[in-house]
């Protein structure tokens, strides 16, 4: 391995193992089991080019046909191992629905008995979050943030009114101050509307100000290392931003290197025609992958065409954060649950859940 390659994995946690790829003959099988895999999609995989210098450092070069290395298993419908191991996160509502000490204690000490490397922290109400304390118990515990909220309509920076903008405007910098507080990266969601059913189509008024406003908070942002992602989420959470397509032709509008694309299984089990294309669609510019399933619940319960979304994934050599999210009514938020219409118990142990999503999760990627 190169030493660039080795130094951009060194922040991976020890006790997660560095895998290598090998070429393997032609190029990555797909999996078969599925019938949206065709004769097309294998033929694309075997002609896609490996321009990427780090994974050309990772090839043996050689007259036989060395297989590529997995991580665990010889299944063939298991994608290579990305050059280096996500981070595995849960979303702190499957442990509580609030923030006190107790309530962030029990979150991040969960999060960090099952061996996660991070814990997402809602900041819908920002001033709720005591960044100094939380602090404290994530280095006690030795696990990372990384931040989330989504906009409302009174606080809407796709709003075309620009007072309702403005104030929108004015969470994602409060939430922003928040997520700095927590020595946390990322910050993400739908930060480019309100988290809801809008009744119309947005205004290109409302576009522009929200492409305005992002491009302020992104260089703000950036002064601290943070990297913005926006959630692509279904057409009941958002009218501006549905499908990777989208979220792309929003990113070359806003022009900021620090904000990227966030998919979400949950969301792209509804909206997009086919996993694996969405995320090929967002390529280098997908900065952080959701997993849930398709009625919230226990991973490979449902609908999700999960095989499809990891081999996307390994083909653009994804190294970033993957995140565990679902949703009962065992936990209750004030201010998402109802938002989310998380109206069902759907499980009534968060860990049993998070025990059984990093353990799936594990085992295909």
């Amino acid at each position: 391995m190169s030493a660039a390659a080795a130094s951009s994995c060194a922040p991976a946690m020890a006790s997660r193992a560095l895998h290598q790829w090998g070429r393997g003959g032609a190029a990555a099988r797909v999996p078969t089991s599925h019938s949206v895999v065709n004769s097309e999609a294998a033929i694309n995989l075997r002609l896609r080019p490996r321009a990427n210098a780090a994974r050309r450092s990772l090839v043996v070069v050689s007259s036989a046909r060395p297989s590529r290395e997995r991580r665990a298993t010889d299944d063939p419908d298991r994608p290579p191992a990305p050059p280096c191991p996500n981070p595995l996160g849960v979303h702190a509502l499957l442990w509580a629905g609030g923030w006190s000490e107790a309530e962030c204690r029990r979150a991040i000490s969960s999060t960090a008995n099952l061996e996660y490397q991070l814990i997402e922290i809602p900041l819908l109400d920002p001033a709720s979050v005591d960044t100094a304390m939380t602090k404290h118990v994530l280095a006690e515990y030795g696990i990372k943030a990384t931040t989330s909220l989504g906009l409302s309509f009174d606080a809407d920076v796709s709003s075309p009114e620009n007072e309702c903008a403005a104030r929108g405007e004015a969470l994602l910098n409060e939430a922003l101050t928040a997520c700095v507080g927590l020595d946390s990266q990322y910050m993400c969601g739908i930060l480019y509307s309100a988290l809801g059913k809008y009744d119309a189509p947005p205004t290109a008024q409302g576009r522009a100000n929200s492409v305005a406003a992002l491009k302020r908070v992104a260089r703000r942002a950036a002064d601290s290392g943070v990297t913005l992602g926006l959630e692509v989420v279904n057409r009941y959470e958002t009218n501006l931003l549905n499908t990777a397509a989208q979220a792309m032709e929003f990113l070359s509008e806003i022009n900021e290197p620090n904000v990227k694309v966030h998919l979400d299984s949950y969301h792209m089990n509804i909206e997009e025609r086919s996993l694996r294309q969405a995320v090929l669609t967002c390529g280098d510019k997908l900065g952080y992958v959701h997993v849930g399933e398709s009625h919230r619940g226990k991973l490979g319960t449902g609908t999700v065409d999960f095989p499809q979304m990891f081999w996307g994934l390994a083909e653009i050599n994804y190294v970033g954060p993957i995140v565990y999210e679902s949703f009962s009514s065992a936990v209750v938020s004030p201010g998402l649950s109802n938002t989310l219409c998380v109206w069902r118990d759907l499980w009534e142990d968060g860990e049993a859940v998070a025990s059984s999503a990093k353990d799936y999760i594990e085992q295909r990627v």
